[in-house]
């Protein structure tokens, strides 16, 4: 992933629209700070909407989605950003940067375009084409998050097969969190987007993956306009967080690098070996990975606690 393109992916503020043809999947649910309690019963009803055996993904999570749900094969052409499950690639994927290729896309003759970032009003160019869009916005919530794989199953008709997919990420997360250590105090972390110190605050979907653990975030004890904010090299050594998680490791971030910065190499994330490198691609969706996310943050906090 490029490294503008994952901070602007990040920043920008989604809150869309239903329009014409478009169908825009919901986060009914209020933001939460724990994942879901009551896991989903696995379906027995079969969809009511017609099966599409024709769609175009230009979402890298709804992407992550549709393999996992065994509608792969549903799948025409991506966008240029949707590079996991590897088979995904053996389909086109050069049909939408931040300029999508909207003659490109009509001419596969889609039965749904699902998109994520809307934005910039993709949906109302492709519905002039007589096309339909699913619209996945940014997850505010666990909750949403199972929802918009729920759509897809129904969507695509494996609706069954969605069901098992959020119940075995409930199933997982739940485990998860029960095993892992309770520290004595409070945590603190600092998400690192890239080398600016652009970061997330507990607000966020990613933020709200971390307090499962109790887990805060710097950022929360700064004045800020965003919940992606730019924090300067001074507040965050005055913060001095116990985690450091390094989304930019891809673009040559490191343990090593981070404490070579003047002022960083005496943090406690630095000091006590918490300096983590994580997948930027997992931490910037909403996908079925994101249990391995909350698996790696669990491994890092039963490595401080045992440490400690």
């Amino acid at each position: 992933m490029k490294r503008t393109t994952l901070v602007a992916a990040l920043a920008t503020v989604m809150l869309l629209a239903a329009c014409g043809d478009t169908k825009v999947a919901g986060n009914t649910s209020p933001a939460t700070t724990a994942a879901p309690t009551t896991v989903a019963a696995a379906a027995t009803t079969t969809s009511t909407l017609p099966e599409l055996s024709r769609i175009v993904s230009l979402s890298p999570t709804a992407t992550e989605m549709l393999f996992a749900i065994g509608a792969g094969g549903q799948v025409l052409a991506i966008d240029d950003q949707s590079n996991y499950p590897p088979e995904a690639l053996k389909k086109p994927h050069d049909l939408s940067g931040f300029q999508p290729n909207v003659e490109a896309i009509a001419a596969l003759k889609p039965d749904e375009v699902v998109i994520g970032d809307d934005s910039s009003g993709l949906s109302k160019q492709l519905d002039a084409l007589g096309l339909k869009t699913w619209v996945g916005a940014a997850a505010t919530s666990f909750d949403g998050v199972y929802q918009q794989i729920e759509q897809l199953g129904a969507m695509t008709g494996h609706v069954a097969e969605a069901a098992a997919l959020v119940l075995k990420m409930q199933t997982e997360i739940a485990a998860t969190i029960k095993d892992v250590p309770k520290p004595a105090k409070p945590l603190t972390y600092y998400h690192e987007l890239d080398n600016t110190y652009y970061s997330v605050t507990g607000n966020t979907f990613i933020g709200q993956v971390y307090a499962l653990f109790g887990l805060q975030s710097i950022a929360d004890t700064q004045e800020v306009s965003s919940d992606y904010p730019q924090l300067s090299a001074e507040a965050i050594i005055s913060a001095n967080p116990d985690f450091i998680f390094l989304a930019d490791g891809g673009f040559g971030e490191s343990p090593a690098s981070v404490a070579a910065r003047p002022g960083w190499g005496s943090l406690k994330a630095v000091t006590n070996g918490n300096v983590i490198v994580v997948d930027a691609d997992i931490s910037s969706r909403w996908g079925p990975r994101i249990v391995d996310y909350v698996k790696a943050i669990a491994a890092a906090i039963a490595k401080a606690v045992g440490s400690g």
